[in-house]
C-alpha cells in the first residue's frame, strides 16, 4: 500500500512539473497579397528561437515552438531581395543581418511589433502589438481557446491600414511604412526620454493619437494605457496573422526561400468586430478607461514600468519568476512531501 501511494504521488508531481514547463507554439499566418519575411528577436536572457527569420509566401503558415518563459518580439519584413553583394535587404523591418535569419538583431523602424512574455507574473502570458517603433503592416495576435474578457485571452493587434492614413511627415519614401513621431523628430516628448521618461510627464501626442484612434488595442507610445497589454493563462498557443483583414499589397520579390507549412484551414477568423466585412474593422476600446483588477479591463503591474519596458522592448525590467522557476521550486519540496505521506 505504501509503494502504491509513493507511485501515485511521484506520478502526480511529474505531471505537474511537465505541465508547468511545457512550451507554447506560435503559428505565423500570411494573409497579405505578397510574401513577407518574419523576424524573431529574443529579449536578453531569453532562449533563442529557431528559426530567427524565414520566408512566408501569401496564403501559407508556419509553426515555431517557444519554451516556457520565453520573451521577445516578432515582426514581418517586406520587400526583401539580395543586393549586389549577395546580402538580403528589406524595404521595411530589415534586421541588418544580411541573411534570412535575423540572428538576434532587431527590426529597423518603422515596423509593427508583436511582443510576448510567456509564463510571466503568476505564470500568465503577456502579449501586445506595439506601434511604438512605427508601422509597416497589420498584425493580429489570437490565443488558442478564445477570449474570456476584454483583455483576457482576447485578440490583440492592429488590423487597420495605417499606411493609407499616415500623416505626410511620418510617411516613409514610397509609402511602405509609417514612422513614429519619436523616430521622425527625435524629441523627448515624443520618445518619452529625459524629463519625459515617466508616465506622468510623457502623455499622448497628436501623432500617437492618430495610431491609437485607428488601432485602440495596440501600443501607440511607450506609456500607453494598460488596456493595450493582454494577458492569458500560461500554456496556450498563439496565432500571429499578418494582414488579418485588410490585405494591403506588400512589396515582394523572389527573395531567399525556405520551406513553409501548407495553407491554414479554419479556426483563424479574426474575432474583432467588422472582420470579414468590406470596412476596415476597429477594435473597441473599453469604456471608462478602467485599469487593472479583476474586471479584466487592463493589466497593471506595480508602477507600470514593466508594461513600458514591454512596449519599448527593454528587457532590463524583468517580469516576476517564470512558471518553470516556480515548478523547479516545487520539485525541491517533493522529497519532503513524500516523506510526510509515508510517515
Amino acid at each position: 500500500m505504501g509503494v502504491a501511494r509513493v507511485f501515485v504521488v511521484v506520478l502526480v508531481l511529474i505531471c505537474i512539473f511537465l505541465r508547468e514547463g511545457r512550451a507554447a507554439t506560435f503559428t505565423f499566418v500570411n494573409r497579405c497579397t505578397g510574401t513577407v519575411w518574419p523576424g524573431i528577436q529574443s529579449n536578453a536572457g531569453s532562449s533563442r528561437l529557431d528559426p530567427t527569420g524565414f520566408v512566408l509566401p501569401p496564403g501559407t503558415s508556419r509553426a515555431v515552438p517557444a519554451p516556457s518563459g520565453w520573451s521577445g518580439r516578432v515582426w514581418a519584413r517586406t520587400g526583401c531581395a539580395q543586393d549586389g553583394a549577395g546580402k538580403m535587404v528589406c524595404a521595411t523591418g530589415d534586421c541588418g543581418s544580411g541573411s534570412l535569419e535575423c540572428n538576434g538583431q532587431n527590426a529597423a523602424t518603422p515596423a509593427t511589433l508583436a511582443e510576448f512574455t510567456l509564463a510571466g507574473g503568476n505564470g500568465d502570458d503577456f502579449y501586445d502589438v506595439s506601434l511604438v517603433d512605427g508601422y509597416n503592416l497589420p498584425i493580429l495576435i489570437e490565443p488558442a481557446g478564445g477570449a474570456t474578457g476584454a483583455t483576457t485571452c482576447g485578440a490583440a493587434g492592429c488590423t487597420a491600414d495605417l499606411n493609407a492614413r499616415c500623416p505626410a511627415e511620418l510617411r516613409t519614401e514610397g509609402g511602405a511604412g509609417c514612422r513614429s513621431a519619436c523616430d521622425a523628430f527625435g524629441k523627448p516628448e515624443y520618445c518619452c526620454s529625459g524629463a519625459y521618461a515617466n508616465p506622468n510627464t510623457c502623455r499622448p501626442t497628436a501623432y500617437s493619437q492618430v495610431f491609437k484612434s485607428a488601432c485602440p488595442k495596440s501600443y501607440s507610445y511607450a506609456y500607453d494605457d494598460p488596456t493595450s497589454t493582454f494577458t492569458c493563462a500560461g500554456g496556450r498557443d498563439y496565432t500571429v496573422t499578418f494582414c488579418p483583414v485588410a490585405t494591403p499589397s506588400v512589396k515582394s520579390s523572389g527573395g531567399p526561400g525556405a520551406t513553409t507549412a501548407p495553407p491554414t484551414t479554419g479556426g483563424l477568423t479574426p474575432t474583432l468586430p467588422g472582420a470579414g466585412t468590406g470596412a476596415t474593422p476597429q477594435m473597441p476600446r473599453p469604456a471608462g478607461g478602467q485599469q487593472g483588477g479583476a474586471d479584466g479591463q487592463g493589466v497593471m503591474l506595480g508602477d507600470n514600468s514593466w508594461l513600458a519596458s514591454l512596449a519599448t522592448g527593454d528587457a532590463s525590467s524583468a517580469p516576476p519568476p517564470t512558471r518553470v522557476a516556480l515548478a523547479l521550486r516545487s520539485s525541491l519540496l517533493a522529497p519532503f512531501l513524500l516523506l510526510g505521506l509515508l510517515l
